[in-house]
């Protein structure tokens, strides 16, 4: 056989359709089952069991492991999730990706996907120029489907034959009976192949070919898919990038997790295969080893009959051939059963040691800013508590400490006024405050929902307006994020436009940010204690924003009289005020947020009052 660079590029392609028709079928599941699977995800995470579930039932459905744990890290990443609620739905989602290496093998041998994958087109196709977005899904998914299977039995028919190129079947199979050192080498070679596809899925299907053909022994089947457990952590790792050291901390705990596995299976290797073949054909599915002696009797006795069962065509009434097929499934089965026990049974020993997964991460990745590290909801929790007053206590404590966030925000944008621009720390700082902003519209999301489920219990009148007066002051804390993230962009225009500030102007934009900065530190004391705020510090508050309009105000007029008298250009006045006036509308939001307090205990007094 000649094994041509178009053959090569046809297996790449085939390789591709499979992935491809992978990544269809995932997203039109996900479509499917719309908001639920991230709303279970993120609300499974009252014990590691029901963490485990999760990740199971997750991969099930949208049959990627890779989408799942990335789905894991972004939530760690936005402070929903703890480390070890992560590492929970983790080992879930490594024991979900059985479900994908049944479907390949058993529909692959079962029943003749192939023959019904283009049929199943003229299905999928039509259902896209739906109106209902569900049958859109689903034919999304369908289509999926049948390019999953086509790219299979293309992959089947792509993979260079090794028997006829005497001297690369020499090469494997000199190296694949050197013990243990073969099963390193095979296991290398699925981590290496997993790493570049991104789908520890396509390597199952690929080693299925090579072995249900008999071009590698069994056993060094298995050393490739144990290897692809490893290579599939690349995806939540790339994931993780970008992310804040929360998310490195989860992706470094799914490496941790195979690659503590793997070693424990490295060590018993040989015996497990030999259990592994024993339960297969306890299971009456036949002896998986036997497949790559009988595929060469019987290449060598009927080489045409042979390559027409091969290529799946019909081998009714032919009985050597029926055997053929019978040990290809042994094979897929033996592989499925190899990888299904493989994975219970590390679960069910690694789940007992979460805590020191946490702590090994934690160790190893450091937080190098403390406040990076600390985007976890802290005070209140998915699940409600039976007693809802304490519910709103609790809440209090919590938008407090969303306040101090949002403070540290500010300092932030505070510091990247006076950064050099072009170097590393003006762009890690600027990326720092998009963290920030990002982390906090998740809180406003989560904060709010939390007290909408408080206000659905059974509550005062009075409860229930101080609820409503609590979202109000979530909902103005938010918006001073955004007017710091603002600012921060309003920087970076300027820097992009190679604007410079005169000394004047940085001194005007340091007193308006001293007057900010007096408004924010006011409204975090009487934040961190709503109850028993002071009406001298509510007064201070609304002094403290007249303050800054005023100056705003006299800093507006000055700079219409400096670009008049050529002190300054026109752009440099234009990004001079930009800034001044979203600092001036962050002390409005800032006043908003005290006047909800204001309100709130006008309410507690009226009620008091009431009562006497």
């Amino acid at each position: 056989m000649n094994y041509s660079l178009i053959n090569f590029l046809t297996l790449i392609g085939a390789v591709g359709m499979f992935l491809y028709g992978m990544k269809v079928m995932s997203e039109g599941l996900q479509k499917i089952a719309g908001d639920r699977m991230r709303n279970i995800l993120s609300a499974m995470t009252r014990n590691r069991f029901a963490g485990v579930i999760t990740g199971f039932i997750i991969t099930v459905l949208v049959q990627s492991s890779s989408a799942s744990t990335t789905m894991v890290v972004s939530f760690v990443n936005a402070g929903l999730m703890s480390l070890g609620q992560s590492m929970a739905v983790t080992m879930g989602a490594n024991v979900g990706t059985c479900a994908t290496a049944w479907i390949i093998s058993i529909f692959g041998f079962k029943v003749n996907i192939y023959a019904l994958a283009i049929p199943l087109l003229a299905f999928a196709v039509p259902m896209l120029f739906m109106k209902k977005s569900k049958w859109k899904s689903t034919g999304e998914f369908l289509i999926g489907f049948s390019f999953l299977f086509l790219g299979l039995q293309q992959i089947s028919l792509s993979v260079p034959d090794l028997k006829s190129s005497p001297e690369i079947f020499s090469f494997l199979q000199a190296y694949a009976e050197k013990g243990i050192i073969s099963v390193l080498i095979f296991y290398f070679v699925g981590v290496v192949i997993t790493m570049v596809v991104q789908s520890s899925a396509a390597t199952f299907a690929i080693v299925l070919i090579m072995c249900s053909k008999g071009w590698i022994p069994f056993n060094m089947g298995c050393a490739i898919v144990l290897g692809s457990c490893l290579g599939t952590a690349i995806t939540p790792v790339l994931a993780s990038l970008g992310g804040n050291v929360a998310a490195k901390k989860a992706a470094f705990g799914h490496v941790l997790f195979n690659v503590l596995g793997n070693v424990w299976m490295l060590a018993v290797f040989f015996p497990f295969c030999d259990f592994i073949v024993w339960l297969t054909e306890y299971l009456g599915q036949g002896n998986p080893t036997l497949l790559m002696d009988y595929a060469s009797q019987f290449q060598a006795q009927s080489p045409e009959l042979y390559n027409k069962v091969m290529a799946g065509e019909s081998a009714d009434g032919i009985p050597a051939a029926h055997t053929l097929l019978a040990l290809q499934f042994a094979v897929s089965f033996g592989l499925s059963i190899y990888i299904t026990v493989y994975k219970l049974i590390n679960f069910s020993v690694m789940i007992w040691f979460t805590d020191t997964y946490v702590k090994i991460c934690n160790f190893f990745i450091r937080t190098k800013n403390k406040e990076d590290g600390e985007f976890q909801l802290r005070y209140i929790s998915a699940r409600l508590l039976s007693a809802s007053e304490l519910n709103i206590t609790q809440a209090e404590r919590e938008i407090s400490l969303y306040g101090e966030r949002v403070f540290r925000m500010w300092n932030m944008v505070s510091d990247l006024i006076h950064s050099e621009a072009g170097n590393d720390e003006f762009n890690k700082l600027f990326s720092r405050i998009e963290k920030y902003e990002e982390i906090s519209d998740r809180m406003e999301i989560e904060i709010a929902n939390y007290l909408n489920k408080v206000s659905g219990g059974r509550l005062s009148y009075e409860s229930k307006l101080r609820i409503s007066a609590l979202l109000n002051i979530v909902t103005e804390i938010e918006s001073i994020a955004d007017s710091c993230y603002n600012i921060a962009r309003t920087v970076v225009r300027k820097e992009d436009y190679n604007v410079k500030f005169t000394s004047e102007v940085y001194s005007n934009i340091d007193s308006m940010i001293s007057y900010v900065n007096d408004a924010l530190t006011n409204m975090l004391k009487i934040l961190g204690n709503i109850e028993n705020a002071t009406e001298s510090d509510l007064v201070e508050s609304f002094n403290k924003e007249r303050e800054i309009n005023n100056y705003r105000n006299m800093l507006r007029n000055e700079n219409i009289e400096n670009i008049n008298n050529h002190k300054y250009e026109y752009l440099v006045g234009i990004y001079y005020m930009d800034i001044v006036c979203e600092a001036e509308k962050l002390g409005d939001y800032v006043v908003n947020v005290v006047e909800g307090v204001e309100a709130q205990i006008r309410r507690k007094y009226e009620t008091i009052s009431a009562g006497k």
